[in-house]
């Protein structure tokens, strides 16, 4: 009996420590450079490649998921890693360490500390959106090694990012993934049989068994260590706060609860993130006069120049706002507001989803899936990381650089970066 309670306990264990996930996310909040893409890329590097926290095949099933969530997908799959690496606090761990050092520059230059000026023009950002290049580059040629190793599901990849590129809208990416669903349920029978067959007990011992549940990303034991009934206060919660902000908003005329209820909105309900939320945020901050216009613009050309999620673009609006809380005080309600949503939903979410995915039909599906995942990141590799990153031959001639350093000389992508920043400051 005691042998057996061990052994429970020690199932329940979290795998990683609420430090160790701390640590790793203060790394990539400092150097990830380049959009939510590049976040992406980023967190392959680290978490798939070097740490091994989890396989290829998981992390494009979190990907796909958070690509149906409304939020910052890349600030979402981060929380989710920190969720199954140190459970909640490891979310928090990983969110805070991630999302700090632009929020503190952003608040900085609302203050006045600092003044970026335009940026957009400094050879050490055109470096680092080079660097973002080759980052996303790997990441793309790895998945598509792992995830599209046959003619149908290259074929479900290539369709995907042809479509995202002719149609580009976050609702397109959604229903590419919906689409991709539906193909690996219904032309994937022959591929997710193979996969099946590679996680049976004796598959290590055939001839390339290791090698095929990583392809295939056969390590179903992403171990989320969350009650079902966890994730409905998670998700009742998002809900209740959606719908009783406005009201209590509108009833108290609370400033406080005005901000909170404006960015919690902005959090709630856009999909694709990043560039996607800056209209609603608009509309809700300079229109109503709580932003000035002018300064909207000023901050988010410096959000442009900061590592991590642009959402931390909304501490940059919150220390600026005319009425109510402004300063620390604002930026802080602004921060957590418009990310509550987005770790509401990550809790929600991963208990129903980490028994879903288990399940043979559900499998096949999957398989689709992550071939569309595939496709919607090279379509972002080519717009905007491409258009944007690789402006003149020197750009792309440091982006050729970075790509053989990390693929062949195996120089860690946070070095890579820092590196590029260095080059493109001093030659470009």
């Amino acid at each position: 009996m005691g042998e057996s309670t061990t052994g429970v306990r020690q199932e329940r264990r979290h795998p990683g420590t609420i430090g160790e996930v701390f640590w790793a996310f203060l790394r990539l909040g400092v150097t990830s450079f380049g959009g939510p893409v590049a976040h992406l890329g980023f967190f392959r590097a680290t978490f798939v490649e070097r740490r091994k926290w989890l396989s290829d095949g998981t992390y494009a099933d979190l990907v796909a998921l958070c690509q149906f969530l409304p939020g910052p997908a890349s600030s979402q799959v981060g929380m989710a890693i920190g969720l199954q690496r140190a459970g909640i606090g490891g979310l928090l761990a990983a969110w805070f360490a991630f999302t700090m050092p632009s929020a503190i520059v952003l608040v900085a230059f609302a203050f006045g500390i600092a003044s970026l000026g335009d940026d957009a023009n400094m050879g050490w950002l055109y470096g680092l959106k080079a660097a973002a290049v080759a980052v996303v580059a790997q990441a793309v040629l790895g998945m598509a090694k792992n995830l599209t190793p046959d003619a149908k599901r290259a074929t479900i990849a290539g369709a995907a990012m042809i479509i995202i590129l002719l149609v580009p809208n976050p609702f397109v990416q959604v229903a590419a993934i919906v689409v991709g669903a539906v193909i690996g349920l219904v032309w994937l029978r022959g591929e997710a049989a193979a996969v099946t067959g590679s996680q049976s007990p004796d598959a290590g011992a055939r001839p390339g068994g290791d090698a095929v549940r990583q392809e295939f990303g056969a390590r179903h034991d992403f171990g989320v260590r969350i009650s079902r009934r966890v994730g409905a206060v998670a998700l009742t919660a998002f809900m209740v706060l959606l719908a009783a902000l406005p009201i209590l908003t509108a009833v108290t005329g609370d400033s406080s609860l005005r901000l909170v209820d404006v960015f919690y909105r902005a959090g709630a309900l856009v999909f694709g993130g990043g560039h996607v939320v800056l209209p609603l945020l608009e509309t809700e901050t300079v229109s109503t006069g709580l932003v000035g216009h002018d300064s909207f613009l000023a901050g988010y050309g410096a959000a442009q120049a900061v590592p991590g999620p642009l959402f931390t673009f909304a501490a940059f609006l919150g220390a600026s706002t005319t009425a109510g809380p402004t300063g620390l005080i604002g930026a802080g309600i602004a921060l957590v507001a418009i990310f509550l949503p987005a770790a509401l939903l990550v809790i929600a979410a991963l208990p129903f989803w980490e028994r879903l995915r288990r399940a043979p039909t559900v499998r096949r599906a999957l398989l689709g899936v992550n071939a569309a995942v595939v496709g919607i990141l090279a379509a972002a590799l080519y717009d905007p990381v491409f258009t944007q990153g690789i402006t003149s031959p020197a750009t792309l001639a440091l982006a050729v650089a970075v790509f053989i350093a990390q693929v062949k000389w195996k120089l860690p992508a946070w070095a890579a970066v820092i590196a590029a920043g260095l080059i493109g400051f001093a030659f470009l």
